[in-house]
């Protein structure tokens, strides 16, 4: 059977020869052969040339993700049980127990598609069309790999619209959850909701970075913990020493979560205090009421979700760090974030430093920071790196 095909404008197969693998709509001149979405199609430039396959995606201002830069290849079931278990051999290392990403999409040849192990359960992202297409392969392959007993899926995510895709969630293989699934991360015990939670339920992208904040904080020190969700950076920055942790998020069911794993990690509950309220109006009242802290995390929300956001996004992320560093105590860290993937490294490092010439004060920039390993980003899709943060001395 002939495979449908994408054939692009003149000139614009530069970037799949660079081997990125996105095509975007504006670089197509047309379709042949009516694919349905998430069929496997040959993209071709202008003059015929195969560059490779792809899922398709109609729907999309992506309108293709590839699979393969060999247009001889087949994705089929076996394709997807190679790519996974590679996948999964390159984390083989990391303990589940301490929760790994197994799957990080186009980084791991496989777009769409977010898998993160806690102990013996998985839970799967299907993000596009094409891996919708093949979600029973996907388990299935998933299964063989890693040998878990259950996989749960929470494709709820908004770009899952952008792509003509209903949400969804549940079991896929195995019981669903009865319960939050404790994970052991650097030693700390941390529940992870992946019914309910955020994502997959847990960001262990902040794996290193929260280590690193325990390393920073001293016996005695005041600690402040913004966009805490279930308090993984607050328990960090306990076990570290700190003497009091503030922590901050406007989901009090988050904070329900934050508070037992404080509980579950043996820590003073007379040391913690827990504030639901909105962020950057908590941050007004405490910088009028005169608050100030050691160690000041800020790990906000995704900002900007496209770059048509990025300039609100740039505003919002300049009021939270002008906040932050307000209420930074003289030789203190601000620990501080961004998982927007449209606000680049070099862009967030001005906005910062616009906030730090507003605020008046001078620091100095102690680390640049980046996801954990088993969230590696692709040489040829510098697009992937969207976590960046900076560890900031004030002098």
């Amino acid at each position: 059977m002939k495979v449908p095909a994408l054939i692009l404008k003149p000139g614009r197969e530069k970037s799949l020869k660079r081997r990125h693998p996105w095509v975007f709509s504006g670089a197509v001149e047309r379709a042949e052969g009516a694919p349905a979405p998430g069929a496997t199609i040959v993209v071709r430039a202008s003059d015929g040339q195969p560059l490779g396959l792809a899922a398709y995606s109609p729907h999309s201002q992506i309108r293709a993700r590839m699979w393969s830069f060999a247009a001889g290849e087949r994705i089929d079931a076996d394709w997807f049980r190679q790519r996974i278990a590679a996948a999964v051999a390159r984390r083989a290392g990391l303990d589940p127990a301490a929760g790994v990403r197994l799957v990080h999409a186009e980084a791991d040849g496989l777009p769409g598609l977010i898998v993160d192990r806690y102990a013996d359960l998985a839970v799967v992202q299907l993000l596009s069309a094409g891996c919708e297409h093949w979600r029973e392969a996907i388990v299935a392959a998933l299964v063989e790999a890693t040998g878990v007993a259950q996989v749960y899926e929470r494709s709820d995510t908004d770009s899952r619209e952008l792509e003509g895709l209903e949400p969804r969630s549940g079991p896929l293989h195995g019981p669903p959850p009865a319960a939050p699934v404790e994970i052991v991360e650097n030693g700390l015990k941390l529940a992870v909701d992946v019914a309910h939670g955020h994502k997959t339920g847990f960001y262990l992208d902040q794996r290193n970075n929260r280590a690193r904040a325990r390393a920073a904080a001293r016996p005695g020190i005041t600690a402040l913990n913004c966009f805490c969700y279930t308090g993984a950076f607050s328990v960090a920055l306990a076990a570290g020493g700190a003497a009091r942790v503030v922590s901050i998020d406007s989901s009090a069911p988050a904070l329900d979560l934050a508070r037992a794993n404080w509980a579950a990690n043996g820590l003073d509950a007379a040391h913690a205090e827990w504030r639901c309220a909105d962020v950057f109006e908590e941050l007004r009242r405490a910088r009028d009421r005169g608050e100030k802290y050691d160690i000041i995390v800020l790990d906000p929300p995704k900002f900007a979700p496209t770059p048509a956001s990025v300039e609100r996004a740039t505003r919002a992320y300049k009021d939270i760090n002008l906040l932050g560093l307000k209420l930074l105590a003289p030789g203190g860290r601000l620990i501080t974030f961004s998982c927007s993937g449209g606000v680049s490294a070099d862009l967030f490092g001005k906005i910062v430093a616009g906030a730090a010439a507003d605020a008046g004060v001078e620091a100095i920039i102690e680390a640049r920071l980046v996801a954990a390993a088993d969230h590696p980003v692709l040489l040829s899709f510098p697009e992937g790196e969207y976590l960046k943060g900076l560890v900031l001395r004030r002098i």
